[in-house]
């Protein structure tokens, strides 16, 4: 991690939502969610809040060497988003204790406010992380 990753940081994260990102898309497997209308699916919303976290700090950390992963997740979902409309990430570091890092996040779809919370991410060394994924697989299987 670099002296520059602290606290104040911030980011403002675009994306056009596509029919691909919609809740009859999350799971196709699962019939239930192919009887839901076509909006933004939350599971899609949280990873585009990781998506924006994880741009603010990319500059700040040792790319791609060090990586960071969520670990937290304290978000709204308060208005439906249907394909087209663009999406508006803001994230804003709030804290760092060691490789935690805590964000304040919010995001609007240009008509509506559809989330706002915290998100807490840990910056991880990506190699070392592959050795005790690759040990627990071993180990399940």
């Amino acid at each position: 991690m670099k002296q520059t990753l602290r606290p104040g940081l911030e980011g403002l994260f675009r994306y056009t939502v596509p029919e691909s990102k919609t809740v009859p898309r999350i799971y196709p497997e699962a019939p239930d969610f192919q009887m839901m209308p076509a909006v933004l699916a939350t599971g899609y919303m949280v990873a585009l809040v990781e998506w924006a976290c994880i741009e603010v700090i990319k500059p700040h950390i040792d790319w791609p060497r060090e990586q960071s992963l969520g670990t937290h997740l304290n978000l709204s979902h308060t208005a439906a988003t249907p394909p087209g409309l663009t999406v508006e990430v803001k994230a804003r570091l709030e804290s760092v204790e060691g490789r935690k890092l805590v964000f304040r996040v919010s995001a609007h779809d240009g008509v509506d406010p559809i989330t706002e919370g915290t998100h807490e991410r840990h910056v991880i060394d990506a190699e070392r992380f592959a050795r005790k994924l690759a040990a627990k697989t071993g180990a399940a299987g």
